[in-house]
């Protein structure tokens, strides 16, 4: 592994059921990309990761928890919105190594839980809310409060940031890269383009930085679910600076292109229109494969929008990185056609 990656891998669970498929999307492809002169579509099948820890989280965790344990921590400590993939993804990893999880939900408490919030409770996680105004102040002291609190009960904390994106969970994509190009390669091509959601910028950083170490020539393009490109730009790098720091590995930063689509964000994170649920039926009937509208219905939709204009235009092969979620799609069911009064 890596043979063109030199760097020393680190401390690792094994988590996840690896290598997840690459599959063909051969009737989207007739419908959506051929007929405006694009590629043929296929998705990496990382919503297959595991079973209830499925996802592109999952990766991540395996780095970042195997630290967490190495450092002696025996409660994990992360945040994000009330269903984040990344949280339920948490509390379910948690549970299995016999971890205390305990979750920092932005958001006001539901009557009901559902989703994500359901299986984080399932498992066992202990949950807080916190309004988006208090969450956006000041997640930094939430943080450090509540690692506190577990120190003052003899127990020792691992924080990990919003979708474990950062220098040390890049390596789940930065090995995942090179799992894909394998995959691609087996199949007899090498990718034109490689896409995927951006919510915290840690699965396009790994993938960036893993293409640019393989010496691959494959555009990697986030399509981002929330804030524009400027700070996606930003976060992928920052991720980037961070794990060099942590390897020793020095990367130029400003050679790397990091390509963001923020045109299909619509009315805010976790919020989308009645295009982005179209969208998530009808690949559901053409291919038998589940989206959902925080991540990848609404990146998936951005990237048929790309294409029916053109902008795939004269390209063999795209891969869509299936990053998982499907438990958020049960919240948001009276959004489909089939509900709708």
């Amino acid at each position: 592994m890596f043979e063109k990656i030199p760097v020393e891998l680190p401390r690792r669970l094994n988590l996840a059921h690896l290598p997840t498929p690459l599959q063909p999307l051969d009737r989207i492809s007739e419908l959506y990309s051929y007929p405006y002169g694009g590629p043929k579509i296929w998705v990496k099948r990382d919503d297959l990761t595991e079973s209830g820890m499925s996802g592109n989280k999952l990766r991540k965790l395996e780095f970042v928890v195997a630290e967490a344990l190495e450092q002696g921590s025996d409660t994990l400590i992360t945040c994000g919105g009330i269903q984040s993939n990344h949280c339920r993804t948490t509390a379910l990893v948690g549970a299995r190594l016999g971890l205390n999880v305990h979750l920092l939900l932005r958001g006001e408490p539901v009557a009901e839980a559902d989703g994500n919030l359901l299986l984080d409770q399932l498992a066992g996680a202990e949950v807080t809310f916190y309004s988006p105004a208090e969450f956006a102040r000041d997640i930094k002291g939430l943080f450090n409060s509540c690692k506190d609190e577990y120190r003052k009960r003899g127990l020792k904390a691992f924080c990990i940031p919003t979708g474990a994106s950062d220098g040390l969970g890049l390596w789940g994509y930065l090995s995942a890269s090179q799992e894909l190009i394998s995959d691609c390669l087996t199949r007899g091509f090498e990718p034109d383009h490689i896409v995927c959601a951006t919510g915290s910028g840690g699965t396009q950083a790994g993938l960036t930085l893993g293409c640019h170490l393989q010496g691959f020539n494959v555009q990697v393009t986030g399509y981002a679910v929330c804030d524009d490109v400027a700070y996606f730009q930003a976060k992928v790098k920052e991720d980037i600076r961070h794990w060099s720091r942590l390897t020793g590995n020095p990367i130029d930063t400003q050679s790397l292109q990091v390509h963001v689509n923020a045109d299909y964000i619509g009315p805010g994170y976790a919020k989308a229109g009645p295009p982005i649920y179209k969208m998530i039926e009808e690949v559901a009937r053409l291919e038998g494969i589940l989206l959902e509208p925080i991540y990848t219905g609404k990146a998936f939709y951005g990237l048929i929008q790309e294409l029916q204009k053109g902008r795939y235009k004269g390209c063999d092969n795209l891969v869509f990185v299936h990053t998982g979620g499907q438990f958020a799609l049960f919240p948001y069911r009276h959004n489909f056609s089939f509900h709708r009064v």
